[in-house]
């Protein structure tokens, strides 16, 4: 997807006339459903020009341009893509242009790839086209049988050759094939694109670039035991490697000058936290450290413990699993899914004599000389869950650490679509001035059915086409133990019948554990709950509303007598908890979404919301 197509001589055109903006302003926020900020619409205003005139002054006129062009599977753009064929060998070749407003700055960490500017520290302009480069050739299939070649530049249109200077080293060699340019190098700059693109056969180019099939999205429990071992199964992409690389920093400069700090990593749904976090294990094991990842999910790090093999699945410990461990302990502590931190780590089985009144957030701290926090607080589910960015800065503060803070906002799940994350959001009421109706993104399929069987039928026939896919509901029925080695069907919706998964003390001949409900094959048939579908991630998920929330009289009506979580709905923040649960079970998916609601009220709204039915 791109906010913008045409030839270099159509967008110069666009400029000129003064509509290339408003449309760009418009086409924004149609696709993402909210208005792009100021400095993104001055950034347009300012580089854009130059983009086109650079293209114009080097005889480009008919290459085909994107603008704002959206990475496959993610909420990530390039601002722009020049697209046309290689002039010898006549592949169809894509350029990858990243422009930067800078005028000042330096390189402040050379292994990291970041550099200053105006006080900020951000990744290499370099570096991020270089990630950029990777990911298309990783997702888009014409890259795979060389009929496409990616390259890419940076352009610091407002900097001078003495300006940019300070951004260049040796030690950036293997960055040379994505070079920067500035204002004043524009010749160097023309004969780079010349080399590279022509605008022979353009329009074909583009359209065979952009229809080209995406290869499926690596799902994080399949890969991560490669990720583990510090293979980089994943490209990190912008904030997720300045974050990866903030940790590093923040390990070695700990471990250099005996002083502890604190990471905190905040972002919604599929902006990459959990692959930010193994990737952070794995790159600190491989170089020496003592580090540990933990959860408050039991079957995420049953899972993760399961994909990685024994020797390393020590590794992956619980939260309460620190209760008598001394300070700094560990070298590094990753708390992922840090939303689900509870007030302390006693529980029904811990000890008179190991019981603690320590935080649990205290002690997490304390074992680890940088202790790395992931976490969205609009993914507590349960009353006991407590884990949030001032919690966590509070017991940093009062122990007078360093914090350093990063904000995740780039989708990687549910097919890169930011229109469909906000569209829940307001959906649920969470954000926003209510709801809105779903226009449709052709990242990201969503529909509605009318009964359990279609919804099971349409989930069952993209199973059976090589796409995961899974059956979640709210907690509004009983979970049964097996009965002589059969589970029971405890989700009864009319004639329809289905189990819930195995719970994960429980065997059965076949089925999988909860644990490994989400990832195994053999977990289809029966119904997730938010406690084995939270963390994961599937290709299309479908999403059974029950009575616990309905829509009544333009409003939603939380209702606990109607739920089966017994500690959930003797809650005073039922309401609150019920629509962080369906949050989470409809950002599961990465690439579809199939919501039923047993209500026939709530069907009626949800048809009224724009949602095309099966």
């Amino acid at each position: 997807m791109h906010l913008y197509r045409g030839t270099a001589s159509a967008l110069s055109q666009e400029i000129i006339s003064g509509s290339l903006i408003p449309h760009l302003q418009r086409r924004f926020a149609e696709r993402v459903l909210y208005a792009p900020s100021e400095s993104e619409v001055r950034s347009w205003e300012r580089s854009l020009p130059a983009v086109a005139k650079e293209l114009l002054a080097a005889g480009l006129n008919d290459v085909e341009v994107l603008v704002e062009y959206f990475l496959p599977l993610t909420s990530k753009r390039a601002d722009v893509v020049v697209i046309g064929s290689h002039p010898t060998t006549n592949a169809i070749s894509a350029l990858v242009w990243e422009n930067k407003q800078w005028t000042t700055g330096d390189i402040e960490d050379i292994d990291g790839r970041l550099v200053s500017v105006a006080g900020r520290l951000l990744l290499h302009p370099q570096q991020q086209v270089k990630q950029y480069v990777e990911y298309l050739n990783d997702f888009n299939h014409l890259a795979h049988d060389g009929s496409l070649v990616v390259g890419g530049m940076a352009f610091l249109h407002n900097a001078t050759s003495a300006e940019v200077t300070p951004f260049r080293t040796a030690d950036l060699v293997d960055l040379a094939e994505f070079p920067i340019f500035s204002g004043d190098e524009v010749a160097a700059l023309h004969r780079f694109l010349l080399e590279r693109v022509s605008g022979k056969g353009a329009s074909a180019a583009a359209d065979d670039f952009l229809q080209a099939r995406t290869r499926p999205s690596k799902l994080l429990l399949n890969h991560v035991q490669e990720q583990i071992q510090g293979h980089d199964a994943f490209t990190l992409l912008d904030e997720q490697l300045v974050a990866f690389e903030f940790v590093r920093r923040a390990v070695d400069e700990a471990h250099r000058s005996n002083v502890k700090k604190v990471v905190i990593v905040k972002g919604g749904p599929g902006t990459g936290k959990s692959v930010i976090a193994t990737a952070i294990i794995g790159d600190l094991a491989k170089r020496g450290y003592n580090v540990s990842h933990a959860t408050g999910s039991r079957s995420f790090t049953t899972t993760l413990r399961d994909r990685v093999g024994s020797r390393a699945g020590a590794l992956f410990r619980y939260f309460n699993s620190f209760m008598s461990a001394g300070p700094n302990d560990l070298d590094v502590l990753v708390a992922d899914e840090a939303h689900r931190i509870r007030k302390t780590s006693n529980n029904r089985f811990t000890k008179k004599a190991q019981r603690s009144e320590l935080r649990q957030v205290d002690e997490l701290i304390r074992v680890a000389r940088v202790p790395v926090f992931l976490l969205d607080e609009k993914q507590s589910v349960r009353p006991d869950e407590i884990g949030t960015v001032d919690e966590i800065r509070d017991a940093a503060q009062q122990q007078g650490l360093d914090i350093i803070e990063i904000d995740l906002n780039a989708q990687f799940r549910l097919g890169g679509s930011e229109a469909y994350f906000h569209w829940v959001q307001r959906l649920l009421g969470l954000a926003g001035n209510g709801a809105i109706k779903w226009e449709g993104d052709e990242r990201f399929e969503l529909y509605a059915a009318e009964n359990p069987e279609d919804l099971e039928a349409w989930l069952s026939k993209s199973n059976d086409d090589g796409f995961a896919s899974r059956m979640t509901a709210g907690f509004c029925w009983e979970w049964s133990d097996p009965v002589d080695g059969t589970l029971v069907e405890d989700v009864v919706i009319g004639e329809w019948r289905r189990p819930w998964n195995l719970k994960p003390e429980k065997r059965v001949p076949g089925i999988p554990s909860s644990n490994f409900w989400a990832s195994d094959p053999a977990g289809f048939g029966q119904v997730g709950c938010i406690y084995t579908a939270q963390g994961f991630e599937y290709d299309y998920g479908g999403v059974i509303l029950g009575n616990d929330l309905v829509w009544r009289s333009g409003k939603w009506v939380s209702d606990k007598s109607k739920s089966a979580d017994t500690v959930v709905k003797r809650s005073d923040n039922f309401d609150e908890l019920v629509r962080h649960t369906y949050r989470v079970l409809l950002t599961r998916g990465l690439r579809g979404c199939l919501i039923y609601s047993v209500d026939p009220e709530t069907r009626v709204y949800l048809k009224s919301m724009g949602i095309n039915y099966i």
